[in-house]
């Protein structure tokens, strides 16, 4: 029985992106977050008594050179050559642009496949086959560059790709599943796309999705794959991620007042904090519902924001990124005077002159700020009309929410 542990896009010291690392405690401990998903698959590969393990590129995250990255990333490939464990790599979009891949000297348990491919024995009935992304852009596949399978023997074979293509993820070395399982392996070790996926088990076709999500594009706690080879090939998750990111979505119709709320908020952040798989959550909240008490709790959002940030402290594992109110009001009888308003104002709102006005507003704030932030900020006109309406759609929201927020 030989077990093999299975990782990809690990992007040692990438910056992790959250509104919630404004807040300096966060922001230490997940810093390093990255490392700490490393560390732990080492850990796990030493506790499992791994014969290998596969990084499938995307080691790196991109040009910045660190020699305290290199010096903790050959400590760690140390640790697995002490036990005898090798360790084979395949270079990514983003390793391939990263200097430190072709200037650091890697201990020598790690073989480092090239871009013309090639295949290592790693057991008497193992070979370990991969092929590296040459530079940064891969726009051809690169199966053609595979050497064939060894017959009579299991073949694992380690590519970096986006296959047919996947939200969020740049079209590298495009192939199909049905190629790869043409191609006669018997698992495919894949990296690129973020989010865990089994694509096939006859062949195995797995992305082993990043051991540590960046963002809330990136939710949930993150993992690598431990194979086991026996007579057939079996796979299990094995937890990695140091920090989690998360989108709670909260039911508010049944909160008739702000005590009601106010405990609804916390037990759903306690719950979410006893079922944390990682060591830290960042959570964002999204308010939602039909409650006649819409106009209250938008009029009082900062208070409501505070108290949710307040209540993931106290779990001592969350902290909060943003709260996001997806409220809409309970059908009532009549027809009020702030309903008039509103109906006035949305009328308002969408006459081509108000419209210009806005614009003017924005383009004259716009002068304040520096020329790349503008870009950043407002990339084209369709931005612009876009952040014109959110606005003003905003402005009219918080006037009625003052208005009927005293409204039983």
């Amino acid at each position: 029985m030989i077990r093999i542990l299975h990782t990809a896009d690990v992007h040692l010291d990438s910056p992790l992106r959250s509104l919630a690392l404004r807040d300096p405690e966060l922001r230490d401990r997940v810093r390093t977050s990255s490392r700490t998903a490393l560390t732990r698959i080492v850990d796990t590969a030493l506790a499992e008594e791994v014969a290998a393990l596969l990084i499938a590129g995307d080691l790196f995250d991109g040009a910045e050179r660190s020699a305290r990255t290199a010096a903790f990333l050959t400590l760690q490939l140390e640790r697995l050559r002490e036990r005898g464990i090798r360790a084979f790599y395949i270079k990514g979009n983003h390793d391939a642009e990263n200097p430190l891949t072709g200037e650091l000297t890697l201990p020598d348990n790690v073989h480092v496949f090239d871009g013309r491919g090639g295949k290592v024995q790693l057991a008497e009935d193992v070979w370990i086959h991969g092929v590296s992304f040459a530079n940064r852009h891969a726009p051809e596949s690169l199966l053609p560059k595979f050497p064939a399978p060894v017959e009579g023997a299991v073949n694992i074979a380690m590519l970096h790709t986006s296959l047919a293509g996947a939200k969020g993820h740049d079209p590298y070395a495009p192939c199909t599943v049905g190629e790869l399982t043409a191609a006669g392996f018997d698992y495919w070790a894949l990296g690129h796309v973020h989010r865990r996926q089994v694509h096939s088990k006859a062949p195995w076709i797995v992305m082993p999705g990043t051991p540590q999500g960046r963002d809330m594009g990136e939710p949930g706690p993150k993992s690598a794959t431990l194979l086991t080879i026996d007579n057939a090939i079996e796979i299990e998750e094995v937890p990695t991620s140091a920090v989690e990111f998360l989108h709670i979505q909260v039911d508010v119709a049944d909160t008739d007042s702000d005590d009601a709320l106010r405990d609804m908020l916390r037990r759903t952040l306690r719950d979410t904090a006893r079922n944390l798989v990682s060591e830290s959550g960042v959570v964002r909240l999204e308010l939602a519902g039909s409650t006649r008490r819409r106009w209250q709790v938008l009029r009082d959002q900062d208070v409501w924001k505070e108290t949710a940030a307040q209540y993931a402290r106290e779990t001592g594992t969350l902290w909060l990124d943003k709260v996001v109110f997806d409220l809409s009001d309970t059908a009532e009888p009549g027809h009020s005077a702030t309903d008039e308003l509103a109906g006035i104002m949305k009328t308002i709102r969408e006459e081509p002159g108000f419209s210009e006005t806005c614009r003017a507003e924005i383009e004259g704030i716009l002068q304040e700020l520096a020329p790349q932030r503008r870009a950043e900020l407002l990339p084209d006109e369709a931005a612009m009309n876009q952040l014109a309406r959110r606005l003003a759609e905003a402005g009219a929201n918080r006037i009625l929410a003052r208005m009927k927020g005293a409204t039983p």
